[in-house]
């Protein structure tokens, strides 16, 4: 049995570029910075990501026998969707009542800080992480419970989320110093214009950035309930 190698994948079929995310092109357009289209296949580039345990711990999930979980699905799955559906509403819910967080001062930039729209994207990504973990967690048991093959997608789940995550995160917690960097351009722009309507459109960007990113975080849920029977 070999060492699983998505790069190995990448020679049987035709290398295409992945179109940036709606996340990675908000964050461009904050930045005033331009993303070319990445010039590395995806395979190629999660062969650099995925270390030798990593590596091993796939092959044998895709080459081992699988079983499903011993314990019997006791969730209907119309409740797993419910609850995905729900969680999400929550997270759109707090994200847009973060839009009305005030800061210090008024619009025209004197005495605005930035500190309460940092801690509270912080306290929404934290909240993020940590819901749809759970999300993930839950809707794996879900899937292994099914059948061998389907036992099998939650393993590969399962070890792709251990090895990815923390590069995850680590990119994610530069978004709030990303929006900071904007902040500060938007106040500077307005004391210089004169501009009276900054922070509302702070706000809006801030809410947008959020959006995205919950987007991002539910994708791989996402992808577990399409793994679902028809409900």
């Amino acid at each position: 049995m070999g060492v699983f190698s998505p790069a190995d994948t990448v020679q049987r079929v035709q290398r295409t570029s992945v179109r940036g995310p709606t996340f990675i092109r908000l964050l461009s357009r904050l930045t005033d910075v331009d993303t070319a289209r990445p010039n590395i296949a995806l395979p190629d580039r999660l062969s650099q990501w995925l270390d030798w345990t990593h590596a091993l711990a796939l092959s044998a999930t895709l080459d081992g026998p699988a079983a499903p979980s011993a314990d019997d699905l006791s969730r209907p799955l119309s409740d797993e969707v419910a609850e995905c559906a729900r969680v999400r509403q929550a997270l759109g819910g707090a994200i847009a009542g973060a839009r009305e967080l005030v800061a210090s001062g008024d619009d025209t930039g004197g005495l605005a800080d930035f500190a309460p729209f940092r801690q509270r994207y912080l306290v929404l990504q934290r909240s993020m992480q940590a819901q749809t973990g759970q999300l993930r967690g839950r809707l794996r048991d879900s899937v292994a419970s099914m059948s061998a093959d389907m036992a099998r997608l939650a393993g590969v789940d399962a070890v792709m989320e251990a090895a990815l995550s923390p590069r995850e995160q680590a990119l994610l917690g530069q978004v709030p110093g990303v929006l900071g960097r904007h902040f500060d351009r938007l106040r500077i722009a307005a004391q210089a214009e004169g501009a009276a309507t900054w922070l509302d459109t702070f706000r809006k960007d801030m809410q947008s950035v959020l959006l995205a990113e919950l987007h991002v975080r539910f994708q791989p849920v996402d992808a577990l309930l399409a793994a679902l029977p028809a409900r």
